[in-house]
C-alpha cells in the first residue's frame, strides 16, 4: 500500500470483525437497489415501461437528483448560495430522498473530502492505494461505494458546524429513515392512485422506488470515482478532479468537477461553452422568484484566473 495513504491496522490473527449496524443498513440501501437494476433490463425487454413509471421515475429522479446537488452538495455544503427557509427545509427533504445517508453526515463527510482531496484523509480518493493499475482498480472500488461502509465519519461537530446548531435541519438528518420510506413508499402510493391498480402501485415502488434510487447512488459516486481519475482539466486544482462531459446530463452538471475543485463555492460548475448544468440553471430560476440570494455566480475574471493556460 502507497505510504501516502497509509494508516490502517490489519486485524489481528484469528479475530473477526462482524458487520455494524450501520454497515448493515448502508449494505441493503446498496444492494436491493442494485440488484433491482439488474432486474429492470429483462423486465423492460419483456413487459415495457408504462408512461406512468416512466413520468415518475423521471420525476423523482430530478427531485431527489437535484437535492443531492442543488441541495446536500452546493447549499449545504458549500454555501454557494442562500435559501429562504422553506427552500432550506425543502432542499433538504428532497436530497435525502437520494438514500446517500444522513444530511449533516454526508456533508460533513464533504466537507472533509475538500479539505484533503487526493490526499492522506480524503474519504473516497480512488488513489488510495497508489498509482499502479491495480491499486486504481482497488481505490476506484474503494472511491465509488467502499468508503461508505467505513465505521468512521467525519465529525459532524467539527466539519459540519453550522447545521448542527440547526435544530430542524438536525431533525431531518436524524429522521434519515422515515425518508428513506417515503423515497420508496411515495412512487408506489402515487403509482397506485395514477392507475387505480395495485399492479400500477408495485410497478411504480419498483421503477420510481429501487431502481431510480439505484441510478441516482452510482451516477453520484461516479463524481467520487471516475470524476477522480480521469477526465479533462482546464483548471488549477491541487488534485486529479477532471471534467467527464458523458457523465453531465445523468449528474445533472455535478460531471464538470474540474473547476468545482478549482473553485468550490462558485454555484454553476459548467462554466466553459457548451457545458450544460442543469443545477445551475435550477438556482438561477430560485434566485429570479426570489428563494434564493446571495449566490456566488462565477465571474470571468475569476475563471480566466484558474484556466492552465494562464501565465
Amino acid at each position: 500500500m502507497s505510504s501516502e495513504f497509509s494508516g490502517s491496522t490489519p486485524l489481528a490473527a484469528g479475530t473477526r470483525s462482524w458487520p455494524t449496524g450501520e454497515q448493515v443498513m448502508i449494505g441493503v440501501f446498496v444492494a436491493v437497489p442494485f440488484l433491482a437494476l439488474l432486474a429492470a433490463v429483462p423486465l423492460a425487454w419483456r413487459h415495457g415501461l408504462s408512461p406512468v413509471d416512466l413520468a415518475l421515475a423521471v420525476a423523482f429522479y430530478l427531485v431527489s437528483g437535484l437535492g443531492i446537488t442543488v441541495g446536500f452538495h452546493r447549499h449545504f455544503t458549500h454555501g454557494s448560495f442562500k435559501a429562504r427557509r422553506p427552500l432550506r427545509i425543502a432542499l433538504a427533504l428532497a436530497g435525502s430522498l437520494a438514500v446517500q445517508g444522513p444530511l449533516i453526515t454526508w456533508v460533513a463527510d464533504h466537507r472533509k473530502h475538500h479539505k484533503y482531496s487526493d490526499r492522506d484523509g480524503d474519504p473516497h480518493s480512488p488513489w488510495r492505494y497508489g498509482h499502479s493499475p491495480r491499486a486504481l482498480a482497488k481505490g476506484m472500488l474503494h472511491a465509488h461505494l467502499g468508503w461508505l461502509f467505513e465505521t468512521e465519519h467525519a465529525s459532524a461537530r467539527q466539519y459540519a458546524p453550522d447545521l448542527v446548531r440547526d435544530r430542524t435541519l438536525m431533525t431531518v438528518s436524524r429522521r434519515f429513515g422515515v425518508l428513506v420510506l417515503a423515497s420508496v413508499t411515495l412512487p408506489a402510493l402515487l403509482g397506485g392512485a395514477l392507475t387505480r391498480s395495485w399492479q400500477g402501485a408495485l410497478t411504480a415502488f419498483f421503477w420510481a422506488g429501487l431502481v431510480r434510487i439505484c441510478l441516482v447512488h452510482h451516477v453520484t459516486w461516479s463524481i467520487n470515482s471516475i470524476c477522480h481519475a480521469t477526465g479533462s482539466r482546464p483548471f488549477r486544482s491541487r488534485d486529479r478532479s477532471g471534467n467527464v462531459w458523458w457523465l453531465a446530463p445523468l449528474s445533472l452538471g455535478e460531471s464538470w468537477h474540474n473547476l468545482h475543485h478549482a473553485d468550490p463555492t462558485s454555484a454553476r460548475h459548467g462554466v466553459l461553452t457548451g457545458q450544460l448544468d442543469a443545477s445551475a440553471r435550477l438556482i438561477r430560476w430560485f434566485e429570479r422568484l426570489g428563494w434564493a440570494y446571495d449566490v456566488r455566480w462565477p465571474d470571468r475574471r475569476r475563471v480566466t484566473g484558474r484556466r492552465q493556460d494562464t501565465p
